[in-house]
């Protein structure tokens, strides 16, 4: 593994010291600057070249979101944001990443904790570690999001008219880093009359799951919305997995679901897991099932889909390499042998729609 150049962006010098500190202890990682707000980290990036970039989103003289627009725009390079657990800040961090964040991680309520916490430490290094591994020509955005933004009362009149909870068809998405606008792109492109229910699972820590179901749901002709334990299943909605639960799907009877949120151990590494939501799809009675997963560090997912492709026959879909911001789990999905289709990510709402018949 090569050295990871890092530049840290934040205008308390206690956390450019505390982080410089705990990133300079990896022997992978070297931070070559240190800076305390937007104007500098463009000096910066003018006359030295990094491979990832931490940055505080609230910052005078040039905030996280105006440089993050301008580093993308002038050397798009991976971002990770560092965000508070407000709802403000989790609004923030959902907008950083619509506009090419790599990732980003919530501040320790108690800033010490960067220092003392192994878990914080051994987080912060696997997330430079994992924006490193980004494609920067995958992170760059081609127009405002806010273009696609559709009208509430348009919004509200084609949802209502078109939910109900007979269920005879399921789609299922997975992702990762990258995954928000990755979700962006294919919910603000299904068909207006979605005949199912999309469950997803974003990886994502609890408090900021919500905000994005909010802000997908502004862009989208389908509802979207933070699933809720024992809810039932309607179709035309997307249901996002909160982000300390796994999502899994129960039966009810026929042609009728719930959702049941599980606080139980990781799986596959992960709570929200994409495998613990496959599996739990392998055990309703309907064959009518499209799995997919999208852009991701590491392989959930992967066990579960060859399991739904075996059991249920399900569709499976995998986004193609060339669209992900990283390859890892569609990747692993694809090694089991078992992905029907593999798509660039502009053409994944495309194919849903088509394959059920809107």
């Amino acid at each position: 593994m090569q050295i990871i150049k890092v530049l840290i962006v934040d205008d308390s010098a206690l956390i450019r010291k505390m982080l410089k500190d705990l990133l300079g202890s990896d022997s992978y990682i070297k931070v070559v600057g240190t800076v305390k707000n937007g104007k500098e980290a463009l000096d910066f990036l003018k006359v030295n070249s990094v491979d990832v970039i931490t940055m505080d989103i609230e910052m005078p003289v040039m905030d996280g979101i105006s440089t993050l627009k301008e580093i993308m725009r002038l050397r798009p390079t991976p971002v990770v944001m560092l965000s508070s657990f407000t709802k403000e800040g989790a609004e923030m961090t959902i907008k950083a990443l619509e506009l090419g964040a790599a990732d980003f991680l919530p501040k320790p309520t108690n800033i010490f904790n960067l220092g003392s916490s192994y878990e914080i430490k051994e987080t912060i290094i696997g997330k430079v570690k994992d924006a490193s591994k980004v494609k920067a020509n995958n992170i760059i955005v081609t127009g405002p999001v806010e273009n696609k933004a559709i009208s509430r009362s348009e919004t509200n009149i084609k949802k209502a008219d078109i939910q109900d909870s007979n269920i005879r068809k399921i789609v299922a998405i997975g992702t990762s880093t990258g995954g928000p606008r990755a979700l962006q792109e294919v919910l603000c492109n299904l068909s207006e009359n979605f005949p199912a229910p999309i469950f997803i699972v974003q990886h994502m820590p609890k408090g900021f799951t919500k905000s994005l179901a909010e802000r997908l749901d502004t862009l989208s002709k389908v509802k979207v919305k933070e699933a809720e334990d024992g809810e039932i299943v309607k179709n035309s909605t997307a249901y996002i997995a909160p982000g300390d639960r796994h999502l899994k799907i129960e039966f009810l009877s026929k042609n009728k679901y719930r959702i049941k949120l599980d606080d139980g151990p990781n799986v596959s590494g992960h709570k929200p897991s994409v495998d613990a939501m496959f599996y739990s799809l392998c055990e309703i009675p309907t064959d009518d099932i499209i799995a997919v997963i999208m852009t991701g560090m590491g392989t959930d997912g992967a066990s579960a889909m060859k399991q739904l492709k075996l059991v249920k026959q399900s569709t499976n879909i995998a986004e193609d390499e060339s669209t992900c911001v990283v390859f890892g789990m569609p990747k692993s999905a694809i090694a089991t042998g078992e992905v029907d289709r593999i798509l660039p990510l502009t053409k994944i709402a495309t194919e849903l729609n088509k394959l059920l018949g809107v």
